[in-house]
């Protein structure tokens, strides 16, 4: 069965050491690894976070931090190169946490959570961006490669990029890219706003998608929203998916006028009850789905 994990910041953001014991939490919650977010260098001690995960029993998949410094899309060539950097920068940490996937909005270029707003750009421009963010994917990958990790770049909602939204986009990246360790992250919830049908992106991706996130229409908790787990996991198994499937079931339940569902929000209850529930809805999800009658 696919492995299935929770986000770090399901908890906290950051993640530091003060966290670790929640290691074995999700454990005993079902979860077989954690999608952490990449530390920033000094945040956390990567020998004592790779000790604390072993003593949980518990992998690890890094999501990137990317921002408008460390960007791959920039005309800038140093917030350019800074996002080479941090690509590279990523990989060596997945080395030394034991994991084998970098994954997120690789290509940079944050929209408004970042404080950009998105304006219209030259055909030029648009055309410039992606030979910047092949170059810098070719760059980084090269690196990856060589130490045994791969980049999965993930296609983000409108709100939140003006590169890259779709699967059908990230195609065209990684077939100009062409680089076997660049590969390609797929969320439902960004899904949910670009797709037509999230079946049939999982059929398009095929082979190269290396990375999986699973997450309701409204990011509640897996079986809450309008998601059609069947079709998406009956895909899953069609393109013989077999790598992880991350959960991010951030909290929905203030809905008091004018709380920002954009904003992050630490949990200010015990969770545990339904994030135990989200890992076995997904995980039976995956287990039904893979017979047909």
């Amino acid at each position: 069965m696919n492995p299935v994990g929770l986000i770090s910041m399901q908890y906290a953001r950051p993640f530091t050491a003060e966290h670790f014991p929640l290691f074995a939490r999700m454990r005993e919650l079902g979860y077989d690894f954690v999608e952490l977010l990449v530390p920033e260098p000094g945040e956390l001690s990567l020998s004592d976070t790779r000790n604390a995960l072993k003593d949980a029993d518990l992998g690890v998949v890094l999501a990137a931090r990317v921002n408008l410094e460390r960007n791959l899309s920039s005309e800038n060539q140093a917030a350019h190169r800074a996002g080479i950097d941090y690509l590279k920068y990523a990989a060596d940490t997945a080395v030394a946490l034991g994991a084998t996937i970098v994954g997120g909005p690789l290509t940079g270029n944050p929209l408004v959570f970042a404080g950009r707003a998105p304006k219209p750009v030259e055909d030029s421009e648009r055309q410039a961006r992606k030979a910047r963010c092949v170059a810098g994917l070719r760059d980084a990958g090269d690196h990856a490669e060589k130490i045994g990790i791969t980049l999965a770049v993930e296609p983000l909602n409108r709100f939140e990029s003006d590169v890259l939204c779709t699967t059908q986009q990230a195609m065209e990246l990684l077939d100009a890219v062409s680089h076997p360790a660049v590969k390609m992250m797929l969320d439902t919830f960004h899904m949910h706003m670009e797709e037509a049908d999230i079946a049939e992106a999982i059929l398009l991706a095929g082979d190269r998608l290396v990375h999986f996130q699973a997450n309701e229409n409204h990011r509640g908790f897996p079986g809450t929203g309008a998601t059609d787990w069947v079709k998406v996991f009956r895909a899953l198994h069609q393109v013989g998916y077999k790598g992880a499937v991350s959960l991010e079931p951030f909290r929905r339940n203030d809905d008091r006028f004018g709380v920002p569902f954009a904003q992050w929000r630490p949990p200010h209850e015990d969770e545990s009850e339904r994030l135990a529930a989200s890992a076995a809805f997904v995980k039976s999800q995956i287990t039904l789905t893979e017979y047909r009658r």
